[in-house]
Order: C-alpha cells, then sequence, then structure tokens
C-alpha cells in the first residue's frame, strides 16, 4: 500500500478545559481530493490550523511521506510543502495577476530594479504549466471570485505546495465559477498534490472528491470512499441521527409546501421599476409565497433586495405594498412599512460583532423600545430571550457577545433582528453562506414558518440546490431585469435550473 502524503494520528488539542480535537486519526494520499465536512465547531478549522502550523497540537504525531515531522509555525508548514487558502484570500486587489504571484520575490534587472517583462513571462509560464487560463497582466480586482482563488492556489503551487488545503471555496462562487474552480483543482491533483477540500454543501464532495472524512464533536465519525456512500449517510454522520431525521423532513417538506399563488394576493409589487442597476424591472410576489432569485453573479439580484429595502432609489416605475403605491427614501421607511433584510454579509452590514446579542436584536426596533426619550432595557431583554428560545441559537444567555457565536448562530441572531414584529416582507442575500448542514435545516425550517405565518419571503442565492428547496416561484435574473418567472415544479433538478439560467445570458 501507497504510503500517506500526510498523516495524522491520535491528534489533540485542547483549550484550556475544553477538547477541540480528541484523538483524531486523517490521511491524505499523493494526487487525491480529500473532503472534509462538519458542523461549526466539529474541529475541521481547528485541524486545518495544526496541520498549517499556525496552533499547536496538544498530544498525537504528524509524518510527511512516511517522516516524522512537528510543525510549529506556519513558516515551519510552508516549507514542508503545505498551502491553506482561505475563505478570505491574501492578494492584493490593485495589482495584477503576475505581481500578486511574485510579490517579494520578483526578479531583478541588473540595477536591482523590478524586471516586469521577465515577471510576466514567469507567471504565464507557470499558469500554463498548471492548465490555468489567466492573464498574468489582469489586475486582481477585476477577476471574477472563482479566478481570484485559482491565482491564489497558483501563489500556493509557486511555493511548491505538496498539500493544498482549500477552506470553503465556494462559498461565494456561481455555478459556472464553480465549474472553473473544480477544473484547476483537477489539473492540480494530476499534477501529484494532495488537496484537502473543507466544504459545508454536500452535493460537492460527490462532484469532486476521492475521499470524505466527517467531524463531529472534535472526532473524526466516518471516512470512506465518496463513491461507497451517500447523502443521507453524510448527513447523519454530520448531525447525529436526530437532526439528520429533521433535515429530511426539512427536504420533503420543502416540495409539499401548500402554498398556492392564485388564491392569495400580491404583497409587494414592483412595476417597470429602473435605477443604476436594475432595467424595467416587474416582480410580484405574494402573501406567504417564497420566491426565490437565480442568476450569476452580478446579474441584479442583490439590487433587487436593495431596491425593495431602500438602499437604492427607485428613478422609475414603482413599488406597491398590499395594492398601496409606496415611496421608500432609506431603509428606515421600509423597516416601517414592515420590510426587512437579512444581507450576504453578516459580519459587515448584519450584525455587530462586539455587540450582545440583545443589542443587536434590539437595533431595528430601538424606536419600539424606547418611549418619551427612555430605553425599555426589561422588553428589549424579554425580546432578546424570546428570539433565543424560539431560533434555537445556543448560547450562554442574550448578554454574549456575538462574535463568540459560531456562523449558524450568528445568522440566527440576523432573523431574531426581524422576529418581532413579524415582517410583511423578508429578504434574504445568501442566507446559509458558511452555515453547516445542521444550522442550515434549522435556518430553513424558520424561513419556511416566517411564510406559512404569512409573510412574503425573496430569496437571492447562488446555490441553486438552496433555490429548490426553499422557493415556490424562481425568477431568473439577467443584466438588472427578471426575464422568466417558473414554478418551482416545473423545475426538474439544479443542472436544469443552471440551464435555464444560461439560456437568458445575453
Amino acid at each position: 500500500m501507497a504510503v500517506p502524503l500526510l498523516r495524522m494520528v491520535g491528534i489533540e488539542k485542547e483549550y484550556g478545559p475544553v477538547k477541540a480535537l480528541n484523538g483524531v486519526d486523517f490521511e491524505l494520499f499523493t494526487g487525491e481530493v480529500h473532503g472534509i465536512l462538519g458542523q461549526n465547531g466539529a474541529g475541521k478549522s481547528t485541524l486545518i490550523k495544526v496541520l498549517a502550523g499556525a496552533e499547536e497540537k496538544t498530544r498525537g504525531r504528524q509524518q510527511l511521506n512516511g517522516k516524522d515531522v512537528n510543525i510549529r509555525s506556519t513558516a515551519e508548514a510552508q516549507k514542508a510543502g503545505i498551502s491553506v487558502v482561505y475563505q478570505d484570500l491574501s492578494l492584493i486587489p490593485s495589482m495584477s495577476v503576475a505581481a500578486n504571484l511574485y510579490l517579494g520575490r520578483e526578479p531583478k534587472t541588473n540595477w536591482g530594479l523590478i524586471d516586469h517583462k521577465k515577471l510576466k513571462k514567469d507567471a504565464r509560464n507557470l499558469l500554463e504549466e498548471h492548465g490555468f487560463d489567466l492573464d498574468p497582466s489582469t489586475v486582481v480586482a477585476s477577476l471574477p471570485f472563482a479566478y481570484r482563488q485559482m491565482t491564489e492556489i497558483a501563489k500556493a503551487l509557486l511555493e511548491k505546495a505538496q498539500i493544498l488545503v482549500l477552506d470553503e471555496p465556494t462559498s461565494a462562487l456561481t455555478a459556472d465559477e464553480e465549474k472553473i474552480l473544480f477544473e484547476a483543482v483537477r489539473n492540480v491533483v494530476k499534477r501529484g498534490v494532495g488537496v484537502i477540500y473543507v466544504t459545508h454543501r454536500l452535493s460537492e464532495i460527490f462532484r469532486l472528491t476521492d475521499r470524505v472524512t466527517v467531524f463531529r464533536d472534535g472526532k473524526n465519525v466516518l471516512t470512506v470512499n465518496t463513491s461507497e456512500t451517500d447523502m443521507s449517510q453524510l448527513v447523519n454522520a454530520i448531525v447525529g441521527r436526530k437532526l439528520a431525521d429533521a433535515y429530511a423532513n426539512n427536504e420533503s417538506s420543502a416540495m409539499n409546501r401548500s402554498f398556492i399563488r392564485a388564491e392569495e394576493k400580491d404583497r409587494i409589487t414592483l412595476r417597470g421599476v429602473s435605477n443604476r442597476r436594475l432595467h424595467d424591472l416587474n416582480l410580484s410576489v405574494a402573501s406567504g409565497e417564497v420566491y426565490g432569485l437565480a442568476g450569476n453573479i452580478g446579474s441584479g439580484r442583490t439590487e433587487i433586495l436593495e431596491t425593495l429595502f431602500g438602499l437604492l432609489p427607485i428613478k422609475g416605475g414603482s413599488l406597491e405594498l398590499d395594492g398601496i403605491s409606496t415611496v421608500l427614501r432609506n431603509p428606515s421607511d421600509a423597516i416601517r412599512h414592515g420590510i426587512a433584510l437579512a444581507s450576504e454579509d453578516r459580519h459587515e452590514s448584519g450584525l455587530v460583532l462586539e455587540h450582545s446579542i440583545e443589542r443587536n436584536i434590539a437595533m431595528p426596533q430601538l424606536g419600539g423600545l424606547s418611549r418619551q426619550g427612555i430605553y425599555n432595557r426589561a422588553k428589549s431583554s424579554a425580546r432578546s430571550l424570546e428570539a433565543i428560545e424560539r431560533l434555537g441559537i445556543k448560547a450562554r444567555d442574550a448578554a454574549t457577545q456575538v462574535k463568540t457565536l459560531s456562523g449558524g448562530n450568528q445568522q440566527k441572531v440576523v432573523f431574531g433582528k426581524w422576529l418581532e414584529p413579524r415582517p410583511r416582507v423578508l429578504l434574504l442575500d445568501e442566507p446559509s453562506v458558511g452555515v453547516d448542514v445542521g444550522a442550515r435545516s434549522e435556518i430553513y425550517e424558520i424561513i419556511h414558518k416566517t411564510a406559512e405565518a404569512g409573510s412574503s419571503v425573496i430569496i437571492a442565492s447562488s446555490d441553486l440546490a438552496e433555490l429548490l428547496q426553499l422557493c415556490d416561484t424562481i425568477a431568473i435574473v439577467t443584466d438588472g431585469t427578471i426575464t422568466s418567472v417558473i414554478p418551482r415544479t416545473s423545475i426538474s433538478s439544479e443542472q436544469h435550473l443552471h440551464q435555464l439560467i444560461q439560456e437568458f445570458q445575453p
């Protein structure tokens, strides 16, 4: 049997009394894509930090190519041929691809200046060698995200990486960009690099990986050849039997909602709306309807939500709420009319991470929580405790800082901001980005219950499986307008939805 490229045996990592890793065994072979799955807090990130030298293991041993190693720093890891591409890329957007690849090791002329001609030539040779379709002269800021990731991977290969770790690489990619990234990964493994692929998206496991390991509670509870497993086994390993059953029930309920559009009145309507990003756009969403916005990144999905929330002014056309013409000058107007937005980047615009759960949940309703300028702390506390209980937010208490919560629990806090009063319209932009499968199931259930209580829910998502699971109606968004509106029952699969999106591309 071949010697593993990487072997980790009995790895333990303790933070005081907490065991983040508890006797983990893990192997990676040359030319293999090995997927890692698990809920937030299961131990995936800690294992990667130990492997990358960002954290020192408490116990256990590691081997590279059959030889014992003790990696104690990121510099030692890089020297050993281990590179990690994180979700937050380390590129400089204002510089070219070539300049980013050779940053700090630029070829020099005899005069000690950067040899730009050789820099570009070396970068082109590197990219062509690995089959990466990238122009080394292109400024990184102008690249789609998949090509930025490709640049980061090329940078790792320039450092002679034997082991490449990709941490949630497709969280912000469209289906087409995902294909580009997958092809880049396949080119990498053909050259003998071992790839560790960390993801929350189970469907990717079956399209890309050779083997998969599932982590739960600091242990690896399953390692199996991808061809010998299925979705139900992986879900059960990730979340345990009880939550796996709930996940399956949620999948079923998403396909069998009782919503019938013909019997419901339109809650929100856009007629011929135009602004700096939208063009003659028409949209109608009924009470209790879950309405999806599908399209490539840059198609205008997010801008539709921003327009509905008063962030982008309407220059032409009109907006109606329950049949009444309404003008939204800003988000405060939208909130007063019962419109709520959970933005894509919860860290940037959805939450104040340094504040408590209670403060974050109170923010949109400060007016209702104050009287004659006096803040009603008791009412605010009761409201936050109700949200924690109803949404199953895992925290010590309402005073817990949001930055200490897992991604799934942070997203539940975002929902908690809009729980009471219940919104007339709930706008969701990429609602499950960075959320593990267990928390995702719980969030999907919250969305369904919100719709069943009478709210209109509009979801923009690059995750086609998510749209198919959640939505009653899916609109195709192309170049700032809606080009087709399709009942969910008329779409047979992710592949079918992807084809529909591409049919309407200019």
